[in-house]
Parts: structure tokens; sequence; C-alpha cells
């Protein structure tokens, strides 16, 4: 009998507690730097029922509307009156001006902290993406847009999918297992109904997508308590930075543990995850590996990384350690080599639309590190 193992990832909608408070906190980030380009901004949010509180560090030469940026932001989400959570919450406002200990060093240069940051690609998807993610967070969208169309009227903007592969022992994906998915919903539609639509609407042409057939899923779990009607911040509590694997890769690869939203891009807690997904990702386009993991190191006011690490699994086709003299020739992950590399300062960059369906992988929106624009160097380098 053919051993199967089993991984699981999961993704969460934007009108999870902790997403809206990523997305308040990158929208007040893009705030800053629609105005003045050079702002520094670490910004939290968290939200319960009636309150979101803002706090962190931001110095920038712009007014921020605070209050109407969480209002609105709120409103887009789709929480209404009679939610338990709306844009008629109170809003607290803490914030404060940056270290002038730490901008000592990030004005030279240097990077915003010490840390370490991780960033993978592997061939289970077009996007060269980890495909139990990709499939949770399609559902994921696939869902809000039937939401926010009223489609499927009767449901809330709070919602969390969960889709587990199984594999081969050689790693070849045989097929999805199980799904899971929980939406929150009003009080007059039936269990049946949400099944069936859910089913029908929301999962079905996502796997169809991917050519998997939702009769050869073994297990669903739709809304398994029974009731989820209580949701959003009125339900849980959220806050900036809880949902850090859904962002990346699921936990498929690993994470340094740093999150990304309400972050400028001095923060090399995001910028440099981005970079280690563009290096991961032009590696394996160039055909070097077909599952590769990188990771950078950086010391807080130090301009270039510590170290590079590239691991590729026992997938690799000339040595790590080549790669690694290659990537630091090719790439300049100096923090400031990043943001000119990326274009991370954008006035015109929306780091919110990434705080709600994820950074890494998106086919959706155009991202400068999602760009195979480095096969070529590589190729060149390693041959």
């Amino acid at each position: 009998m053919e051993k199967k193992v089993y991984f699981t990832s999961e993704f969460v909608s934007p009108g999870h507690p902790d997403k809206i408070c990523d997305q308040i906190s990158d929208s007040i980030l893009d705030a800053c730097l629609k105005d003045d380009e050079n702002s520094r901004v670490a910004c939290e949010a968290f939200a319960t029922t009636g309150l979101v509180v803002i706090g962190g560090e931001i110095t920038t030469k712009t007014y921020v509307d605070v209050q109407k940026i969480v209002r609105e932001k709120i409103t887009e989400i789709g929480y209404r009156p009679g939610m338990g959570f709306d844009a008629d919450c109170g809003v607290l406002n803490t914030i404060h001006s940056q270290s002038p200990d730490i901008s000592m060093g990030v004005d030279t240069g240097g990077a915003g902290d010490q840390g370490i940051m991780f960033g993978g690609a592997v061939n289970e998807t077009e996007e060269l993406m980890p495909l139990a993610l990709v499939l949770s967070r399609g559902i994921i969208q696939k869902l809000t847009k039937l939401t926010r169309s009223k489609e499927l009227s009767w449901a809330r903007p709070d919602a969390k999918a969960q889709v587990t592969l199984a594999y081969d022992e050689n790693g070849k994906v045989l097929g999805v297992d199980t799904i899971v998915l929980s939406v929150q919903h009003n009080e007059e539609v039936t269990q049946k109904q949400i099944e069936e639509d859910l089913k029908e609407k929301v999962i079905k042409p996502v796997l169809e997508k991917y050519d998997l057939k939702i009769d050869e899923v073994r297990k669903f779990h739709i809304n398994p308590t029974g009731r989820f009607v209580i949701g959003g911040p009125h339900g849980d509590s959220g806050l900036t930075g809880r949902k850090i694997i859904i962002d990346t890769y699921g936990g498929y690869f690993r994470h340094g543990g740093g999150a990304f939203s309400g972050k400028d891009p001095s923060k090399v807690d995001r910028s440099a995850a981005y970079a280690a997904r563009w290096i991961a990702k032009n590696i394996v386009a160039a055909g070097f590996a077909t599952k590769c993991e990188v990771q950078l190191s950086y010391a807080i006011g130090v301009v270039e990384p510590v170290s590079i690490r590239v691991e590729t699994f026992g997938t690799g086709t000339v040595d790590e350690e080549k790669i690694e003299e290659a990537i630091s020739k090719i790439f300049d992950l100096t923090p400031r080599g990043i943001e000119k590399s990326l274009s991370l300062r954008k006035p015109s960059f929306r780091y919110q639309d990434l705080a709600a369906f994820g950074h890494i992988g998106r086919t959706d929106i155009d991202l400068p590190w999602e760009k195979l624009d480095k096969v070529k160097e590589i190729k060149e380098a390693l041959k």
C-alpha cells in the first residue's frame, strides 16, 4: 500500500479580526508614503468589540487622518451595524515618533533591526507556490468576491479556509484530502444551504482551476460547529501581525517571525522577506532547483546582510554554496538596495492590498518580487 504524507495550509478572509488590523496598519502606511515617501512607519492596530486602538511609531512630514482611514477600511471590508462591529466604533490613536536610537542606524542605510527572513519557491503551481496555500487562498478570494457582490447574501465578512493535501513519499501531490471552511453567516440561512452554496459556488471552481475534482476530496468540514453568527472583532479580538504564515507560504517554508503589515521598507522584516522570495523564485525558474528556500539575516544599523543561506532540499543541480555566491553578486541586498530594486517606496503602491490576500505569490496584482527578471543573470553566473 502506498504511503501518504499530508500537509495543510490555511487562509483567512479580509474580515478576520487579525486581518482587519493588518489592513488598517497598511492603510496608514500607504497614507504616509503617498505624500512622504521617506516616512518611517511601525504601526500596530488592535480591534475588539466597539473599539480599534492604533499604536506604534511614525515619523512623517504629512498629515494622516487615522480616524477616517480606520472607519473607511472597516466599511470596505463589509462590516455593518448589527454585526457587533462596524465603522461607528471608538478609535483610539496612541502613535508617537520613531526612536532616534533606531533612526540613527537607518539614516546611514543600515537595517532597521536585526533579524532573519526567509523566502521560498516550489514548482507545485505555475506561480511557483505551495499548492495547499494557493488553494486555501483561492477559496477565500472567491468567497470574498461572492460575499461582497451579495451573490452569497447570507455570508458575513469573517471566514477561514484550510486545505490538506496528500503527497506520495517522493513529494508528488496525489490530491486534496480534506477541506475545512468556516464562514460567518446571518441568522436566517440553514446549514444545508451554506454547505451547498460553498461547495458549488466557491470550492468547486477553485479546485477546477487546478485540475482537481470536488468529488475526489475525501472529507469536508463546513462550519463544523453548526453556527457562526458572531464573528469579527466582536467574536475574537484582532491584532496586527498575527497571521504571518498566511501572509507567506502557509507553513510550507520557514518564517523568521517578523510580521509585515504596518512597517515601512526600512524594516527588513518586510523588505528582505520580499527579496528572499524574489531570489528563490528566480532560482527555481532558472532550473537550478525545483524547491528552494533562501534565508537572509541582518544586524541593526549594518548595511550588508550578515548571512545568505540557500537550501534546495536535495533538488538542486549545482552546489548551494555556488548559488549563494551568485546571489551576493547579482542582488543588492542592502536595505536601500532592496527598496530601490523592488520599488518599495513608490507612492502609488498599495500595501493594504497585500494585507488582505497575502504578500507572496500573488497573480492578481503586479508585484516586483514576483518578476522573473534575474533568470538570465543567474544562468550566466552558474553555467
